[in-house]
């Protein structure tokens, strides 16, 4: 396959940078096994599986899977470090909203 096509005119001004950055080592990995659009709909799939949790029929997360598995340990490593959401049931915000300690 030809990779050479530029990786970076598929960059959204709005998406975050760690969604752009596993998109774009997914797409600089692959450039050169699948055509343009495969690699970039491949690229999509993984932001949308790791980031979204996202599933896709059984042959599809395979696929993604075996391309990814050098790529995605970095990545999911950095978002162990990053801040944990945690999430409250109503009653327990409003028994400390009204009962300070």
């Amino acid at each position: 396959m030809d990779g050479d096509w530029d990786i970076e005119k598929y960059k959204n001004k709005f998406e975050p940078e760690e969604q752009w950055e596993l998109r774009k080592q997914f797409m600089e990995t692959h450039k050169t096994l699948f055509t343009e659009d495969r690699v970039v709909c491949l690229a999509q799939v993984l932001v949308n599986i790791e980031i979204l949790g996202t599933t896709y029929p059984l042959e599809t997360m395979r696929t993604v899977s075996d391309l990814s598995v050098d790529i995605v340990g970095e990545f999911r490593e950095r978002q162990k470090s990053r801040l944990q959401r945690t999430f409250v049931g109503a009653a327990a915000a409003a028994n400390a909203k009204f009962n300070p300690k």
